[in-house]
C-alpha cells in the first residue's frame, strides 16, 4: 500500500494540504510545496494570486476546495478563476481590463447638448430631448463637457467690459466659446448655435432693425436649396446675415473686418465672434459656385417679380461700365462718359423696375452694346420670368395689347429692333434719336401725372405718330419744358395713355440715381477677388486693324475738312495789291495740293477698311490683345445680396418718407440708423429679443424711427437660428 507524506512545513507556514502550504511575511506572501518554495508575490498583488491558486489547481497540487477553506475566498471565484486560467492562460490575469466607451455620451450627443443648452433648454428639457437621465446629464456639466447657458437675470455688459474680456480670451480675440469651438475643430459641430447676450451699446446695432426688410426681399430665401457649408462653427444663414449687415453697415469690402471689433459684431449674429477675413473669403468662395449662383439669382429675381406683377410690367435697362484697373487681363477698351475716356471695363446691363429696384444684372466683357444683350440675353429671359403675361388667344384677339414694356435710352434706338421686339409684342420705349422740327405750343395740354413714389406733378405733352426709316409706325409723345425745348419720345406701347408712358420715360432717372447709389455707398465697381476665366473664343470682337483704319480715315477727313475751310476762306478774300495776288495764289496752290493728298490718302485708307473685316472671332486677335473674363460668381453672389440689402432699405425709406419733412433725406436717416448703437436684450422665458436703439441726432429723426418701429413690430420677426421675436424701441420707451 502507498506511503502517505509527512508535512514538514516552516514552523510559520499555514498547510493548504499535507503537501502545499503559504505564508506571509513582511507583505510578502511565500508558497511551499514541501519545504521548498515555488512562488511568491506582494500580499495586494491580486492578480498575482488568482493565477498561482488557479495553477494549483489545475496542475492537480491543489482541490479548490483547499483553497477556498485555507484563503478564504469564495467558491464561485474560486472556480471563475480556474475557469479563466484553463480557457486563456496566465496572460489573461494580466491583461489591461476593457473599458466600455461612452455608450451615451458621444460626441454627436454632446454637440447636439451644447446647442440646445445654449439655445437657452433646461437641463430636464434637455435630457428629454436626448433621452438620457438627468443625473447623467448633470454629471457631464459637472464634469465640464457641457457648458449650461446662462440664465436671464445675468448681468448685463458694456462696450469696455466686453472689450477687456475679449482681449483676455485664450484662443483668440473675443474666442468666448470655447467647447463649441473645439467640437467645430474636431469636425463633430455643424454650425454653432446662434446665443444672445445682454450686452449694451453694441456698435452697428441699428443695422438689425433692417432684418425684417432682408427676409422679406428674400436674403435667407432657397439658400438651404442652393447652398451649403462643410461642418463648422459658422453655419450657413450666419454668413448670410453678416455679409448683408456689412453692405447695410457700408463696409464695402471684407478686408475692412480686420479693423472693426469682432466681438461686437458677433454680437450681432448672436455669436462670440465674426468669422476672420480669410475665413469668411473662404466661406465665400465655396458657396460662389457658378451654376448655383445663376440658379439662385435667378429664382430671386423671378420672386421679386411674381411679388408685384405692375411693377414688372414696365422695365428699365440701362449700361454701367465697371472699368477695371487691374494687370490680370487687357479688356477691351470702352468709353466711360463719368471720367470722359476710353478705360479697359467690363459692361453690367441692369434690369429696373420704375422705382429703381433691381431684378437682375448681366455682365459681360464684350463690346456688343445694349440692342446685342437685349436680344441674346435680357429679352428670353424676361420672356419666361415676367408674370401676368396675356396669353396668345388674347394677344390675338388684341392686336395693340403688349406683353412688357421695356424702356432704355437712346443707345437702344433701332427701328428694325422696335419692329423686332413687336414682334414678340413686346413694347419698346426711348428718345427719339433724329426728332423733327419742333411741334407748335397749341399742340401741348396740361396733363396731371402721379409718378412712382406717389408725388403728383404736370406735364405738358403733345402726341403724333411717326412712320420711322423702315416703314415701321410708332406713338411720338413730346413733353414742352419750361425752357420751351421739346423732349420727344416714341414709344410702342399702343394702348396707354400719353400720360403713362410720359411718366415710364422721365422715371428713367430712377434707375440712374440706383447706380450711381450703389456705386457710393454699396461699391459695386469693386473687385471681389482676382480670379479670370476663358471666354467664348469664337465671339466675334471689333477688328483691331479695322479700327485703326476708321480712326485714320476720321483723323484724314477732319484735317481735309479744316484746309477746304482754308481754302474757300481765302478765295473770298479780294487783295489788293500784286504782292497780296501773288501770296493768295501761293497759298491756294499749297492748301490744294495738301487737300488733293489727302483725299488720296482717304481713298486708299477706304479701300484698306474695304477690304478689312470689321469683327473677327476673338481666337484671331493678336496674342497682346486676347483677354480673359474676370470670374464673376463671386462677384454675382456678393451684389445679389448688396441688391437684397438696397431693396431691403427701399423698403424701409418708403415707410418713412410720410414722417420727414423731406422726402429725400430718408436714405440719409436709415444710414445713421445702420450704424448707431443699440442694446441687445434677450429673455428666453418670453422668447423675445429686444433692439433698443440710442436716441438719433434730433427730435423728428427719433418720431420717424419710432413710426418705423411700429411697422417692424408688427411683423412678428423670428430671428433665424432661434425662437425670439424681434421687438424695436428706443432706450428711453
Amino acid at each position: 500500500m502507498p506511503q502517505s507524506l509527512l508535512p514538514i512545513f516552516p514552523s510559520e507556514c499555514t498547510p493548504i494540504n499535507e503537501l502545499v502550504s503559504f505564508c506571509n511575511r513582511n507583505g510578502m506572501v511565500y508558497y511551499f510545496h514541501g519545504c521548498m518554495p515555488v512562488f511568491t508575490h506582494p500580499e495586494d498583488d491580486m492578480k498575482s494570486f488568482r493565477m498561482f491558486t488557479s495553477q494549483l489547481v489545475v496542475n492537480g497540487n491543489c482541490k479548490q476546495v483547499e483553497i477556498v477553506r485555507a484563503l478564504g475566498i469564495s467558491e464561485i471565484s474560486m472556480k471563475r478563476y480556474v475557469k479563466k486560467y484553463r480557457e486563456r492562460g496566465v496572460a489573461s490575469f494580466f491583461e489591461r481590463p476593457r473599458r466600455r466607451g461612452p455608450s451615451v455620451l458621444r460626441a454627436e450627443v454632446i454637440a447636439h447638448g451644447q446647442q440646445l443648452l445654449s439655445d437657452g433648454w433646461s437641463r430636464e428639457q434637455v435630457a428629454d430631448r436626448l433621452g438620457l437621465k438627468k443625473g447623467t446629464l448633470a454629471k457631464a456639466i459637472q464634469a465640464g463637457r457641457l457648458v449650461e447657458h446662462k440664465k436671464n437675470d445675468e448681468m448685463p455688459t458694456s462696450k469696455s467690459e466686453r472689450s477687456v474680456a475679449d482681449s483676455q480670451t485664450a484662443m483668440g480675440t473675443a474666442c468666448r466659446r470655447v467647447v463649441e469651438r473645439v467640437c467645430a475643430a474636431v469636425g463633430v459641430l455643424d454650425g454653432a448655435p446662434t446665443q444672445f447676450e445682454t450686452s449694451l451699446d453694441v456698435p452697428n446695432g441699428g443695422v438689425l432693425w433692417a432684418l425684417p426688410a432682408l427676409l422679406a426681399n428674400g436674403l435667407l430665401r432657397h439658400t438651404e436649396e442652393f447652398f451649403s457649408l462643410p461642418k463648422g462653427f459658422y453655419r450657413l444663414v450666419q454668413v448670410f446675415l453678416l455679409l448683408a449687415y456689412m453692405a447695410l453697415a457700408r463696409v464695402k469690402t471684407m478686408e475692412r473686418l480686420r479693423y472693426l471689433p469682432p466681438g461686437e459684431w458677433g454680437a450681432l449674429l448672436g455669436l462670440d465672434r465674426i468669422p476672420e477675413v480669410r475665413t469668411l473669403r473662404r466661406k465665400v468662395k465655396i458657396l460662389a459656385q457658378p451654376q448655383r449662383v445663376r440658379d439662385w439669382t435667378a429664382r430671386l429675381s423671378k420672386d421679386w417679380m411674381d411679388a408685384d406683377p405692375a411693377a414688372a410690367g414696365v422695365l428699365y435697362v440701362d449700361g454701367h461700365v465697371r472699368v477695371y484697373h487691374g494687370s490680370q487681363t487687357p479688356l477691351p477698351r470702352r468709353y466711360v462718359a463719368r471720367e470722359r475716356l476710353c478705360l479697359r471695363a467690363t459692361m453690367d446691363y441692369w434690369v429696373n423696375d420704375q422705382q429703381g429696384r433691381p431684378f437682375f444684372v448681366v455682365s459681360t466683357p464684350f463690346t456688343d452694346g445694349l440692342l446685342a444683350m437685349l436680344r441674346e440675353q435680357i429679352v428670353p429671359r424676361l420672356l419666361a420670368e415676367v408674370p401676368n403675361q396675356p396669353s396668345r388667344a388674347e394677344l390675338d384677339a388684341n392686336p395693340y395689347l403688349s406683353r412688357f414694356t421695356l424702356v432704355f435710352d437712346r443707345e437702344g434706338y433701332s427701328p428694325e429692333f422696335f419692329r423686332e421686339m413687336w414682334a414678340h409684342r413686346i413694347a419698346c420705349q426711348t428718345y427719339h434719336k433724329y426728332p423733327e422740327q419742333a411741334w407748335p405750343t397749341h399742340e401741348f395740354r396740361q396733363h396731371l401725372v402721379t409718378l412712382a413714389h406717389a408725388e403728383r406733378t404736370t406735364m405738358m405733352l403733345a402726341e403724333r405718330g411717326v412712320k420711322l426709316s423702315n416703314g415701321f409706325w410708332m406713338r411720338q409723345i413730346r413733353k414742352l419744358t419750361k425752357t420751351g425745348h421739346q423732349v420727344a419720345v416714341l414709344s410702342t406701347e399702343y394702348q396707354s395713355e400719353a400720360s403713362l408712358i410720359g411718366v415710364h420715360m422721365f422715371s428713367r432717372w430712377s434707375q440712374e440715381n440706383f447706380i450711381k447709389y450703389m456705386m457710393q455707398h454699396f461699391s459695386i465697381d469693386r473687385l471681389v477677388d482676382y480670379e479670370t476665366i476663358g471666354v467664348d473664343e469664337t465671339h466675334k470682337v471689333v477688328n483691331p486693324t479695322y479700327r485703326q483704319l476708321a480712326s485714320k480715315i476720321r483723323s484724314k477727313a477732319a484735317t481735309r475738312a479744316r484746309k477746304l475751310a482754308q481754302f474757300g476762306e481765302i478765295s473770298l478774300q479780294q487783295p489788293g495789291t500784286p504782292r497780296q495776288i501773288q501770296r493768295y495764289q501761293t497759298q491756294k496752290a499749297t492748301l490744294k495740293e495738301e487737300i488733293d493728298l489727302l483725299e488720296k490718302d482717304l481713298l486708299r485708307l477706304k479701300e484698306q477698311r474695304k477690304h478689312s473685316p470689321k469683327h473677327i472671332p476673338l481666337n484671331q486677335l493678336p496674342k497682346q490683345e486676347q483677354f480673359l473674363q474676370l470670374a464673376p460668381s463671386r462677384k454675382q453672389f456678393i451684389d445679389t445680396i448688396k441688391m437684397i440689402a438696397y431693396r431691403a432699405e427701399t423698403a424701409m425709406a418708403i415707410i418713412l418718407r410720410d414722417h420727414l419733412a423731406h422726402s429725400n433725406e430718408t436714405r440719409s436717416l436709415l444710414r445713421e440708423l445702420f450704424t448707431t448703437e443699440a442694446d441687445l436684450v434677450p429673455n428666453q422665458v418670453d422668447q423675445t429679443l429686444t433692439v433698443r436703439l440710442h436716441h438719433l441726432t434730433n427730435p423728428l429723426s427719433d418720431r420717424a424711427i419710432q413710426s418705423l418701429a411700429h411697422h417692424l413690430n408688427a411683423s412678428e420677426t423670428i430671428y433665424p437660428g432661434t425662437n425670439l421675436r424681434l421687438i424695436y424701441k428706443l432706450v428711453s420707451e
